[in-house]
């Protein structure tokens, strides 16, 4: 089975619409490439209880879970309080984060600075090459932050913990509206129940109406799938396959 991973972003902002997220849409794409499929984005804000609630569930639910936002030295940085009430565990000061935050600082700390040394109980720090601070890990939730230059970084120096079989795509675009087009979509899925089908119909565009998608993990089975949607669409209907 492929993996399955699920996506908690945290952060009254967002929700307010202050700030845009840009890290799901980011994370989507990059864990497709890897060959991992993301079934679930969340949107919470800063509340200890609520984020524990869906971290508790998605740790249970997908094999690998993300949190966006929430990691700081600020009232509203609640991310690990919860993620360790979902775990059922403490939060600790890890000496070590202690140390390199005496390091960064130079006589500078206090207890604000010093909450980006707490963790929950058991977890452990994946070392950022060039980023200077660890990624934390809590069975299968890892915690990165919201800022989204930072959030790529992290996940940059991750990825390839990830990497799974690839998805295979192909797109069709085609001339004819999604009305006539769903008959042959019904009739392909009916012989190629497997294959991930998309359409999106496109209203701006001159060339096509419609972008099929067709996705799978088996190459074979994606191109024996596409070859039976070109042969049955009407000739004229096919404007490009890539």
């Amino acid at each position: 089975m492929p993996k399955i991973a699920g996506i908690v972003l945290i952060g009254n902002e967002i929700l307010s619409g202050k700030i845009e997220d840009a890290n799901a849409a980011y994370l989507c794409r990059e864990l497709r490439v890897l060959g991992v499929d993301v079934r679930r984005i969340t949107v919470v804000p800063d509340d200890v209880d609520v984020i524990a609630r869906e971290v508790a569930a998605f740790s249970r639910d997908y094999d690998v879970v993300f949190t966006s936002g929430g990691v700081g030295p600020t009232h509203d940085d609640v991310t690990i309080a919860a993620v360790a009430r979902a775990m059922n565990v403490p939060v600790v000061r890890h000496p070590d984060l202690v140390a390199l935050l005496e390091r960064y600082y130079k006589g500078a700390l206090n207890d604000a600075k010093l909450k980006m040394s707490e963790i929950p109980a058991g977890a452990e720090l994946l070392a950022d090459d060039g980023l200077g601070f660890p990624t934390i890990l809590v069975r299968n939730v890892y915690v990165l932050p919201g800022v989204p230059e930072i959030f790529r970084k992290k996940f940059e120096a991750l990825r390839e913990r990830f990497r799974d079989q690839p998805f295979h795509l192909s797109n069709v675009f085609v001339r004819i509206g999604e009305g006539s087009l769903a008959e042959y979509l019904n009739a392909l899925l009916a012989e190629f129940p497997s294959l991930l089908l998309g359409s999106y119909p496109e209203f701006s565009n001159p060339e096509y109406r419609v972008k099929v998608t067709l996705e799978s993990k088996d190459r074979d089975y994606l191109e024996q799938a596409r070859a039976r949607l070109l042969e049955r669409l009407p000739g004229d209907a096919v404007v490009k396959v890539t």
